[in-house]
């Protein structure tokens, strides 16, 4: 359940969730993975999560991160909706997890993602901007393979 209003502290919170966002090792992660890591089968997803791959400190930093973020949502510390109108990014990540979300659980880790999972189901705003995403990742894909 999530607050009902916004206040001064949700302000106080998401400004601090955004300095956050641009610590130096945090900002290169994110760079990372949304510039390098477009899975195409449950196997890009497979490679990312094992220790050697060169994009796992990234993807365990990025996801762990949004995770916390929209588990502050979830928890009411902070109202979902004003929570979403500066944190789209985070569903960027999971829109590219969704596909293989089940057998990720499954091979991995049983709760992955269920913050995420939560703040779609339970904002209007993170619906639109997860279909929005999931979109735009379908049009990069398409025009990869006519390349």
């Amino acid at each position: 359940m999530s607050k009902e209003q916004p206040d001064h502290h949700d302000a106080e919170l998401v400004l601090k969730l955004y300095d956050l966002r641009r610590e130096n090792v945090m900002r290169a992660s994110r760079d990372a993975l949304n510039s390098k890591f477009f899975p195409q089968s449950y196997e890009d997803i497979k490679a990312i999560a094992k220790p050697d791959h060169p994009l796992n400190a990234a993807f365990r930093q990025v996801t762990s991160y949004w995770e916390m973020v929209f588990g502050m949502a979830k928890n009411s510390i902070v109202n979902t909706e004003y929570l979403m109108e500066s944190s789209a990014e985070g569903l960027l990540t999971y829109a590219k997890i969704v596909p293989y979300l089940e057998q990720f659980r499954k091979d991995f880790f049983p709760t992955a993602f269920q913050n995420a999972e939560w703040i779609v189901a339970h904002s209007d705003r993170a619906k639109y901007l997860l279909k929005s995403f999931e979109n735009r990742l379908k049009d990069m894909a398409a025009a990869a393979k006519g390349n």
